[in-house]
């Protein structure tokens, strides 16, 4: 293997009082992470463009060099799945979500409290696939709880919008309202596929809501999964750059699609079932699980592949969620097991390794922002342009980082504002691959 690139979901971040006015990086202790710093060089990147607010899929489909118009959400997770799908094919990503009602409209939850297990959402899905009456065919498959795929077979647009104003670049009047799906175009074609949508949006919250599971939800105080976020449609088959010498462990549906139809040798693994309705617990059990299968993975398949997409999915949540000791402590155990493992595996193999994330999530936020993100190119070196190293010597080094944990931080930390002042300097998405010399 040659070369690694890691991916920490949503990690930039912005100063928050919480955390004494720190970034979750910042205020996380990543001694290994570090370590890899002090032999590398760093950076910060705009995952698509200055100005920005990139979606996940938006900012692997331009690191890995594609344009934006190659690929939606909907045809990326649904590539994910079984499910065969032609051109034509209207493909969207969905989640589960509660509204008080259709008529008052207020958004009371995009993710059904993250509560929804995906045994509960398998069920919903089969009553709406078979309750559900449309004058088209479709299919909607529940992926992994509150997450879904839904697909109208035959030709319509993929010119329209989705139903939550929250993903949409453009500001809206107000992000919790739900709004109606609206033509992008003047196509008769676009206002087809939206009256389609809005009436499949309309008639699956009336069987939803009703739902046995539902109601047994609401005696119990949950949140109901009574009413469905669609988003990201696409109709036509990604045509993406491919890297067959990349393997990808994936476990989500949307980089398990991207891997699939980019080319990558996809190894993955069964995502934790939720239990006693922890949804904080169930990101650490999966997070945990992550972790080892990453560093199985490597120890199985270095040999037979030149690069590895690996992409960490649970550090996004607690930005969304504005928990931001919650993400440090998520930022601390992938630097005890995962960055550990890779301390001391890469130098042995001559490795590179380029770890970044995919869009900030601030957590004061609560949702992904512009900011650039940090950028980490560990090449088993001490660059003479980097403004955090003297050129000592790695005896003295070592020394170093077992004798004095304080200083360990001092010039090496790896963070949001070190990486702004790094020698790699600032780059698009698109030219980060080419950048650390990453090949196809």
């Amino acid at each position: 293997m040659k070369g690694m690139l890691v991916i920490i979901d949503g990690m930039g971040d912005l100063p928050n009082k919480q955390i004494g006015g720190m970034t979750p990086l910042e205020a996380a202790e990543m001694l290994n992470l570090d370590f890899l710093a002090t032999r590398g060089e760093m950076g910060y990147m705009f995952p698509v463009k200055p100005g920005f607010i990139p979606e996940s899929d938006e900012a692997i489909v331009s690191i890995f060099g594609n344009s934006l118009m190659s690929s939606t959400r909907g045809q990326l997770e649904a590539a994910s799945t079984d499910l065969k799908i032609v051109r034509g094919d209207l493909a969207l990503r969905v989640n589960f979500a509660t509204i008080d009602s259709l008529k008052k409209g207020n958004i009371i939850d995009r993710r059904a409290g993250r509560t929804l297990t995906t045994t509960e959402a398998e069920f919903l899905a089969k009553d709406l696939n078979n309750k559900l009456k449309l004058p088209v065919k479709f299919i909607f498959e529940p992926t992994v709880q509150h997450r879904g795929v839904l697909i109208f077979r035959g030709g319509f647009s993929d010119n329209v919008s989705g139903n939550d104003a929250t993903y949409s670049q453009g500001k809206s009047n107000d992000l919790n309202k739900i709004r109606v799906c609206k033509p992008l175009d003047d196509e008769e074609n676009s206002q087809y596929t939206v009256n389609i949508l809005n009436e499949f949006i309309e008639k699956s919250h009336e069987i939803l809501n009703k739902h046995p599971i539902n109601l047994n939800r609401k005696k119990r105080g949950l949140l109901p999964a009574n009413y469905l976020f669609l988003r990201s449609p696409g109709a036509e088959i990604p045509k993406l750059r491919q890297y067959s010498k990349w393997i990808s462990p994936s476990y989500m549906p949307l980089e398990i699609g991207f891997s699939k139809l980019s080319g990558m040798k996809v190894v993955g693994f069964e995502y934790p079932k939720l239990k006693n309705l922890d949804a904080y617990g169930n990101l650490w059990d999966g997070l945990k699980k992550e972790c080892k299968f990453c560093i199985k993975t490597i120890k199985k398949y270095y040999k037979k592949y030149d690069y590895a997409y690996i992409h960490i999915k649970e550090t996004d949540l607690p930005g969304h969620d504005n928990k931001p000791i919650e993400k440090k402590e998520m930022l601390e155990y992938i630097d005890k097991t995962f960055f550990k493992f890779l301390r001391g595996f890469v130098p042995q193999n001559k490795i590179k390794v380029v770890v970044t994330a995919d869009h900030s999530t601030p957590c004061k936020l609560k949702n992904h922002s512009a900011d650039p993100v940090p950028v980490l190119f560990y090449n088993d070196s001490i660059p003479k342009k980097n403004p955090f190293f003297s050129a000592i010597s790695r005896i003295n080094e070592k020394i170093h980082f077992r004798e004095n944990k304080e200083q360990q931080h001092k010039g090496v930390k790896f963070c949001e504002k070190n990486a702004r002042k790094g020698s790699l300097g600032s780059m698009m998405g698109n030219e980060l691959l080419e950048r650390v010399g990453f090949d196809k």
